[in-house]
């Protein structure tokens, strides 16, 4: 460091000025580390902190969920029963896939009869593969949105013989967290089954992660 008390060009005569000083080198000295160190924690309290970098956060968790729903079948938006049960996982190396970062298997069991809510001779049960996708809301952390996209196969029994049609679902929905593991889940669905008019379907649920 370039000081004013000694320059390369400072001669033997001019080394008594410096004990004159009014400021002794070990007290200037003493100062700069003060104002350092009072800097240096300023800096350190008001710098924003970093978000969690995906390999701090954890990158995988696995959901069960249970959701009783209600079919609004069309014509007449006539209510039917909808219960729906299913695993899901999420995969770390998917964080960044634009479609879905949690793979799921779901069952499904519905009311496909002409009357009743709960049961009729005639229902409808699909085993269907989804892929999940994850995301935040700004400025809430309680609740996180989530699309959702499912193809399975859908049984139809109550006939002659069992009808086998495939299904196609597209979801979206909100996730309250109460804690880390327990969530409730709120979606609208839009189903749609060959040779049966599409319908959507309004459900609310419980979810377990670990």
């Amino acid at each position: 460091m370039h000081t004013p008390w000694a320059t390369a060009g400072s001669s033997s005569s001019e080394a008594p000025q410096l004990k004159t000083s009014a400021f002794p080198l070990h007290v200037v000295a003493s100062v700069c580390i003060l104002i350092a160190l009072l800097s240096a924690n300023a800096l350190a309290q008001t710098a924003p902190v970093p978000a969690a970098t995906p390999a701090a956060a954890s990158s995988t968790s696995t959901d069960l969920f249970l959701m009783p729903a209600s079919d609004f079948d069309r014509p007449g938006l006539v209510p039917r029963a909808n219960l729906n049960v299913g695993i899901g996982h999420t995969f770390g190396i998917l964080k960044r896939n634009p479609i879905g970062d949690e793979l799921t298997f779901a069952y499904t069991y519905e009311n496909a009869g002409s009357h009743g809510f709960f049961h009729t001779d005639f229902g409808s049960h699909t085993e269907a593969l989804g892929i999940m996708k994850n995301f935040g809301l700004p400025r809430i952390r309680a609740v996180t949105g989530y699309t959702w996209i499912q193809g399975g196969i859908t049984s139809l029994t109550g006939y002659s013989h069992v009808l086998n049609r495939f299904y196609d679902g597209e979801a979206l929905g909100a996730a309250v967290h109460f804690n880390a593991k327990n969530s409730i889940w709120i979606q609208e669905t839009y189903n749609k089954i060959p040779t049966i008019p599409w319908y959507t379907t309004t459900g609310i649920g419980s979810t377990w992660s670990w």
